[in-house]
């Protein structure tokens, strides 16, 4: 019987923006010229539907649409991970075999919920969607906005299906992420969030990042991580203290709106975030654009 060797993601992998116009239509162009953009620019892999995607607040119509213009436009040059979302285990399912069938690489898992689930539903919601596919699936929590998150307990266990082959934790907590690693004895990669540290991350044994400030200082984030995959941290540690204010004000602003901002800053049309979420505000943009600015990212006119 042969075996069936699943690809390892590795590197920097921006969550994308969802351009989405007035009329609810996807901005197939803005689209389009971001992720060649970020291909061109180094990164590893590209990441749709995470929360900078607004997956949230997309129709099931406009999810697919965007993956199948990411998948599309990639081109196979660099992995596309989509990511899947919902309340229902049958829902999260059907995504999956779904973006499986528009040629995707691999499924980030993410558990919505209004009421608690307990720990053994939410073992059996990601072993269903890592059943529904032969793709590699990246565990996604975020305790932050989750309702009910992924233990340490429930990751130990989900570490041991053949198709889960990491996490990306968005907690606050570095110290849960060795915890993490420990548990998991390299059974799964660990993925650093925009909460997190990167070069930090790297430094316990993480093998990269999955974050939306990726998108818009794309080669600096590569640049950083191949400072870290060699050991300099002599070069990697000021690097990463300067690319830090861009994180800070991830969090300090709307995920959204500071993504898109800073990108339709660049030169990217992407639209603002989806009501009832506020576009950023004129002082962000100023503060977005002088980080930028000072990061040695010009201004551009309209590339899409």
């Amino acid at each position: 019987m042969a075996v069936c060797i699943l690809r390892k993601f590795a590197g920097v992998f921006p969550y994308l923006v969802s351009p989405i116009g007035a009329d609810g239509a996807v901005l197939e162009a803005p689209l389009r010229a971001l992720v060649e953009h970020l291909i061109a620019s180094g990164v590893h892999g590209l990441t749709p539907l995470g929360s900078t995607g607004e997956f949230a607040y997309l129709n099931a119509l406009q999810r697919r649409e965007i993956v199948r213009i990411v998948v599309e436009q990639t081109a196979g040059r660099v992995p596309v991970i989509a990511g899947v979302a919902a309340t229902t285990t049958a829902d999260a399912t059907a995504q999956a075999r779904d973006y499986a069938g528009l040629g995707v690489d691999g499924i980030l898992a993410l558990m919505e919920a209004y009421f608690p689930i307990a720990e053994a539903g939410v073992v059996a919601y990601f072993t269903a969607i890592a059943d529904a596919t032969d793709l590699p699936v990246v565990l996604y929590t975020n305790p932050n906005f989750q309702r009910s998150d992924l233990s340490l307990g429930a990751i130990e266990k989900l570490s041991h299906h053949p198709r889960i082959t990491a996490i990306k934790d968005a907690s606050t907590n570095t110290g849960r992420l060795l915890s993490i690693l420990n548990r998991v004895e390299g059974r799964m990669d660990v993925f650093s969030a925009s909460a997190h540290i990167p070069a930090a991350v790297m430094l316990i044994g993480g093998v990269g990042w999955m974050a939306g400030p990726a998108c818009v200082i794309p080669r600096q984030s590569v640049r950083l991580y191949e400072l870290c995959r060699a050991g300099d941290w002599a070069a990697a540690l000021p690097l990463q203290r300067q690319l830090w204010r861009i994180n800070e004000l991830f969090a300090q602003y709307a995920l959204a709106a500071c993504i898109k901002g800073a990108l339709q800053w660049q030169g990217f049309a992407v639209g603002d975030p989806l009501p009832p979420q506020a576009p950023l505000s004129a002082e962000g943009r100023a503060v977005v654009a002088e980080a930028l600015a000072a990061l040695g990212e010009p201004q551009a006119n309209r590339r899409g």
